[in-house]
């Protein structure tokens, strides 16, 4: 563990009590966020495979995740009162590309939020992203649903970020009673343990195939409470990369959550 997170002594002393914010039985997920969960086909549509890999189709009934995205976007450009009440998922595009019409629009029990990649980092906006996670958690509560952080990860070419980001996240996690995903930690301890591995595409902030193939098996360990390790599905990545990617990503989520 000390390997993992070494720099990250604010973060492990206060997730002992991330226990109580365990996310429980997600049924219906909604991602809000930016560019780094749409890169490479959506972060969202590699966790449904990895579901799929990891439930039977009994178990994963009643499964349904959206995205809402917006390029560069901070949380404070989301409505995410009105995401909850628009009526997503009144249909959908089966597996025969046909429009059908579903009984009625999805009724989230939890939201996923990011705020953008440098929001928690700057100085300037970093009071901003802790009103907004307060300011949205609360809206996401009043709708009947569980308000969960996503940690995003340092850019490639300045790795100490994550320093903040993990405290800022862990921060207001722990103010607003909140899970939050490790993803960033888990960049970090891939490039410590595989440098060779590349998560960041030539931009130096967005992932990679593997980059969000290692974010997807965060949040399924870490919000669905599922070892990712010996998933069949593997995103089209060399098998030994994927593998180790699962492992990093479940070492992370017991780590970061001890």
């Amino acid at each position: 563990m000390k390997k993992i997170v070494t720099s990250f002594c604010v973060a492990l002393v206060t997730l002992s009590a991330m226990e109580s914010y365990a996310t429980e039985n997600v049924k219906r997920l909604l991602y809000v966020g930016n560019s780094f969960y749409y890169y490479n086909n959506s972060l969202h549509g590699h966790v449904n495979r990895l579901l799929a890999g990891a439930l039977s189709k009994t178990e994963r009934d009643g499964m349904q995740s959206y995205s809402v995205t917006i390029s560069g976007g901070q949380l404070k450009w989301h409505n995410i009162g009105a995401y909850l009440d628009a009526g997503i998922g009144d249909s959908d595009v089966n597996e025969n590309n046909e429009l059908v019409t579903n009984a009625g629009p999805t009724r989230f029990d939890t939201v996923m939020m990011m705020d953008c990649s440098r929001c928690p980092f700057d100085a300037a906006t970093r009071p901003v992203f802790h009103e907004q996670v307060q300011r949205q958690g609360a809206v996401i509560r009043a709708h009947g649903a569980t308000p969960i952080l996503f940690m995003t990860w340092a850019y490639s070419d300045q790795p100490a970020m994550i320093d903040t980001l993990a405290r800022e996240y862990v921060l207001a996690g722990k103010e607003n009673k909140m899970r939050v995903v490790p993803a960033g930690l888990a960049f970090k301890k891939s490039l410590v343990d595989r440098p060779a591995l590349t998560l960041h595409i030539a931009d130096k902030r967005h992932p990679t195939l593997a980059g969000t193939y290692l974010a997807a098996c965060t949040v399924l360990a870490s919000v669905y409470r599922l070892d990712p390790r010996g998933n069949r599905y593997v995103a089209g990545l060399d098998e030994a990369d994927a593998r180790f990617l699962q492992q990093i990503a479940w070492d992370t989520v017991q780590a970061f959550e001890k």
